[in-house]
């Protein structure tokens, strides 16, 4: 009784000590310029897992380039069905770069260009979305 007293204590005070640093105004936090580049393809066979595999793979080997700092490789989750939801896509990329200049050159990588050419018969579609803090 007493070790999940304890427990459930703990608990509290790091969630409380959690919000906490959350709640600091903007102003007050030492916010890094970050840019975002989301990447959402459809497949020309978008019932082909096959193909969804060989796409999720590919992307994957992007994580070699040295400028992205984060990356992360995503399918359709299967979450509440609501109006502002599309989850038509097959496959999400989000990678996360210092700059502009550091997205240019994830862009021109030898990598990305092979990328490209190994796995663009793959989708029908791709929209990307780069955003950078404001």
């Amino acid at each position: 009784m007493k070790s999940s007293r304890r427990k459930f204590i703990a608990s509290a005070s790091l969630l409380t000590l959690g919000a906490s640093v959350n709640a600091l105004p903007m102003d007050q936090k030492k916010e890094k310029k970050v840019l975002v580049h989301h990447a959402i393809f459809w497949l020309k066979n978008p019932s082909s897992v096959e193909d969804r595999d060989k796409l999720v793979a590919g992307v994957k080997t992007l994580g070699k380039i040295e400028t992205i700092k984060m990356l992360h490789v995503g399918i359709p989750a299967s979450t509440e069905k609501r109006d502002v939801v599309d989850n038509s896509f097959a496959v999400s990329e989000v990678m996360f770069f210092d700059n502009e200049q550091d997205q240019k050159t994830y862009q021109d990588h030898p990598i990305h260009q092979k990328f490209i050419k190994e796995h663009s018969h793959l989708w029908e579609r791709v929209v990307v979305y780069d955003a950078i803090n404001g």
